[in-house]
């Protein structure tokens, strides 16, 4: 097989899998804060396992009762669906350990006199678009996600029925000139009752693929190739059969593994956190130079310094034999976009308790919202990169 064909996989946890429950909970409490203050500062950590929650972290905005802390925990588990013996939103016991800022952070971060305001951290950021879907995003994570989010709203609507909330996909597509052709397998775990044998199982999450993934990828794809439950029965489940933290997923949160990480979660960092929206930043470029045609593929890297407020590098990666745009799309970039902390927030409105919808099915290749939820999805600034 050449190097421009081969296979690739990526999966994606539903809103149920333990770390994505302490995800929904983390990004639940940076929107509690920015709703109160939209300058507030969050890191906010959960831990979930047996019928217990642990929120740790460190906060400088307004008081927040500790009642409603809890009670808003409870109203994410509810939604989520979890009501079982070993996990139940009713009964689950939520402790919360946060706490204040450190000052040598805020000393470094916060804008003072002539000092503009610094990244919340050092580190580095990816973004990545490609045209393998409408959605400007690589097919396996996409469709991955696609899947999960289908079963997650049936079940949440009650016509999916004996289904629980834990579940995983993954898809493998073969890939010809770097294009992708065909799937070639999909697995999905999901938990379910205790009343549901297997090939009840697979005869509900089947016609899940088909919804998911357009016809003419599974063309040629056999009944030996979807593996549902492969281990056999998945009825305990949840944080009653795992434990789940904050950002353990952040591949599922990005591009599958098709594109690098700079190894920084988003769920439970307000927006001055160079992880979060650095990554949202680098996509918001990538995915206008994409859908201006300048490349079917664009990799975006940004690094940072705690303290210092512009980006210390910016690197592009184009398709072969379109290097020599790179320069100019530099350029562009430098002049009508502001890279530090502050500029990104402007731009994409950040400053808003919009992240609780984001823990779940991705970051990336969502629509935006009129609430403002995706911003960083627009390809508004298309016409820019257009020469």
């Amino acid at each position: 097989m050449s190097k421009n064909n081969y296979l690739f996989t990526s999966e994606s946890v539903s809103e149920g899998h333990p770390d994505k429950v302490c995800d929904r909970i983390s990004d639940m409490v940076v929107d509690l804060y920015l709703s109160k203050n939209p300058e507030s500062r969050v890191a906010c950590e959960t831990l979930t396992t047996t019928n217990k929650v642990v929120l740790a972290g460190e906060i400088r905005g307004p008081e927040i009762d500790k009642e409603n802390l809890v009670q808003k925990v409870r109203n994410c588990i509810k939604d989520i669906g979890y009501d079982q013996k070993g996990f139940s939103w009713k009964t689950a016991n939520i402790e919360t350990h946060l706490h204040a800022q450190s000052s040598d952070i805020a000393m470094g971060v916060d804008s003072k006199g002539n000092k503009d305001e610094g990244a919340g951290d050092q580190g580095i950021m990816f973004g990545y678009a490609c045209k393998e879907t409408e959605e400007y995003m690589p097919a396996p994570i996409h469709f991955s996600h696609k899947i999960l989010r289908l079963m997650a709203e049936d079940r949440k609507k009650g016509s999916l029925k004996g289904i629980e909330p834990d579940s995983k996909s993954q898809v493998t597509m073969l890939y010809e000139e770097k294009k992708p052709i065909k799937v070639k397998s999909v697995v999905i775990s999901t938990q379910h009752s205790k009343d549901l044998n297997q090939d009840d199982v697979k005869n509900l999450i089947i016609p899940y693929i088909k919804k998911s993934i357009p016809g003419k990828y599974l063309q040629d794809l056999k009944n030996n190739e979807i593996y549902i439950n492969p281990t056999g029965q998945f009825i305990i489940g949840g944080p009653d059969g795992d434990t789940g933290l904050t950002g353990r997923k952040i591949i599922v949160d990005t591009y599958g593994g098709a594109a690098p990480h700079g190894g920084g979660a988003f769920s439970g960092k307000d927006p001055t956190k160079v992880d979060r929206s650095a990554a949202y930043a680098s996509r918001y470029l990538a995915k206008n130079i994409v859908a201006a045609g300048i490349s079917q593929r664009c990799l975006i890297q940004l690094s940072y310094a705690i303290g210092v407020s512009k980006p210390l590098s910016i690197f592009i990666k184009l398709d072969e034999g379109k290097e020599s745009k790179i320069e100019k799309i530099k350029n562009i970039i430098d002049k009508n976009f502001d890279l530090s902390p502050r500029g990104i927030r402007l731009m994409l409105k950040l400053n808003n308790p919009i992240y609780e919808v984001t823990s779940a099915y991705g970051h990336f290749g969502r629509k935006p919202t009129n609430s403002g939820e995706f911003s960083w999805e627009k390809t508004d600034k298309v016409d820019l990169f257009k020469f």
